[in-house]
């Protein structure tokens, strides 16, 4: 006999979460997922998985650089090296499984259409020092994805080249430090004005940059104190660094007043604009005051995202910066498009390069697919629908979690601290592990710091509402799971993950970078 559960799937009465971690696998698989070991770890160090071409030459013009120990590598055939990386993929989370509800990541679906796009010959397979002329058709994407960021930013000027957001961070302050070299007020403007809520790069680009960082207080409904940084302004202040919508997922409703009170000073207005998925089509930032803002294709416009890149940060700029702009950027002339560099006359006041050649290519080509396929008015509802996304997690679990800025709406992401877990001895750590258990990805801890046991949710404005259902229920359980004492089921979690949990502060502090062969084995000496 079978119960069913509230999303209408039946439930064996003993399918109770205990079964697994009381009665562990004697193999270390679990049902269907296959127990895998690193590939250095396969039985196959005698063997190769191909046979090859005996070598025409003995390599002696190597000298002393031939090789006289095995070569160290794992032979394979073609069965047993598609099953390890199956495998393999089998104990990821992946937005093609479920919601990746990561705050202030963006991690959203990115249309198969853009991979196809990316993929087309004439993009992927030209090379960044081809004459000019045999790539027009590079350029002219590259000058019609300058033309959507420029539009839906209300900015005369785009740099294309920077390659991530912390990039594009670096891009924009080092714009405006040429832009105050020019005015002969760099050595006077020595400081950069961060709040307290904004991402941990802005003030470490700062630094890089050569900057002293201060801080600007939050108010208490999470925005920043426009009193505290009307005081820190001055002479001395170079720019301000504001991520809008800010980290705590709420819009910056002194927006204006902030951009004002920045130029009197004589300032520039950095916007960091990792969360320019809220509000593209609706909100022009130019409209706003800013002066620079770097754009993460690999969040807002379908990228991948994730796993170390690829990302790319175009940063877009004011009237005032854009004669600063780096090198290279591409020009229509009428009868075809070039790179304008660095040491031609109309790149004479640009700072400089940020990378070798013209930035991400394929990112690039995935953006314009994205933005095109949408249109302006497909754009507009990206922003709508990611806010009420997020809106409708707040409301669904504001009765059980506790809402960090519970007064009014929030954007893109939903936040909440740990007050509700007082007196349960669970943490924020404990409930996210669980949560894997549950077959969902964490959503982002501890982050921003402003919130004490920070639980920031977004789920973008690519998941139905089906599937954000499916994700409130779980954590619904949770939470109730968590009130009501079952604290063995957060403290022990996850228990049917590929691996139990580990010890991070042990792993942090004497991490283990490189494979060694277990101890007793033959590997290395075959």
């Amino acid at each position: 006999m079978s119960t069913m559960n509230t999303v209408g799937r039946p439930t064996a009465p003993n399918a109770t979460p205990d079964n697994d971690y009381k009665h562990p696998t004697l193999t270390g698989a679990r049902g269907l997922l296959q127990d895998e070991g690193l590939i250095f770890e396969s039985d196959g160090w005698n063997k190769t998985g191909v046979d090859l071409p005996k070598p025409a030459t003995d390599g002696s013009d190597l000298g002393h650089l031939v090789r006289k120990d095995p070569i160290g590598l794992p032979g394979l055939s073609e069965p047993e090296a598609m099953r390890h990386y199956v495998r393999l993929s089998q104990k990821n989370h992946a937005i093609d499984l479920a919601i990746y509800p990561l705050g202030s990541c963006t991690m959203k679906h990115n249309p198969r259409l853009n991979e196809k796009m990316a993929r087309l010959p004439g993009f992927s397979d030209i090379h960044p020092l081809q004459p000019q002329s045999t790539v027009q058709g590079a350029l002219e994407l590259m000058d019609q994805l300058a033309h959507w960021l420029t539009t839906l930013t209300g900015m005369p000027a785009v740099a294309l080249s920077p390659k991530a957001g912390a990039h594009g961070e670096l891009c924009g302050l080092m714009a405006i430090r040429a832009a105050h070299e020019a005015k002969g007020e760099h050595e006077q403007r020595r400081k950069v004005l961060v709040p307290t809520s904004a991402h941990g790069t802005n003030p470490a680009t700062a630094a890089f940059v050569g900057y002293s960082v201060v801080e600007v207080a939050q108010t208490d409904d999470g925005r920043v104190d426009v009193a505290d940084l009307a005081a820190k302004l001055g002479p001395d202040v170079a720019a301000i660094m504001v991520t809008n919508p800010n980290t705590c997922g709420l819009f910056e409703r002194d927006i204006l007043e902030i951009s004002r009170l920045t130029h009197e000073a004589g300032a520039y207005f950095y916007c960091d604009g990792a969360n320019f998925n809220a509000i593209v089509g609706r909100v022009r930032p130019g409209d706003l005051g800013v002066d620079a803002m770097h754009i993460n294709l690999h969040k807002t416009f379908s990228t991948p995202h994730g796993g170390g890149g690829p990302g790319a940060g175009p940063v877009v700029l004011s009237e005032a910066l854009a004669p600063f702009a780096p090198a290279p950027w591409v020009v229509n002339t009428g009868d075809g498009y070039k790179l304008v560099e660095r040491e031609e006359d109309e790149a004479a006041q640009a700072f400089g390069r940020l990378c070798a050649f013209q930035g991400q290519m394929g990112m690039y080509v995935r953006a314009l697919s994205y933005m095109m396929s949408h249109g302006s008015d497909g754009l507009r509802q990206v922003a709508e629908d990611a806010v009420l996304n997020a809106n409708y997690i707040k409301a669904r679990l504001s009765d059980l979690m506790s809402a960090a800025f519970p007064e009014g709406p929030c954007m893109h992401e939903a936040l909440f601290d740990d007050e509700w877990l007082k007196g349960t001895d669970i943490t924020t750590l404990d409930f996210a592990k669980a949560m894997i258990d549950e077959g969902f990805h964490p959503m982002t801890m501890y982050f921003p710091l402003v919130v004490h046991g920070a639980m920031l949710i977004e789920p973008t404005e690519t998941e139905s509402k089906a599937e954000l259902d499916r994700f409130i229920h779980a954590m619904r359980l949770l939470a109730e799971a968590a009130k009501a004492g079952d604290v063995e089921r957060f403290k022990g979690a996850p228990f049917h993950a590929p691996l139990r949990r580990l010890d991070e502060t042990r792993a942090a502090r004497s991490p283990r970078l490189r494979w060694s062969a277990p101890e007793g084995s033959n590997i290395a000496a075959e």
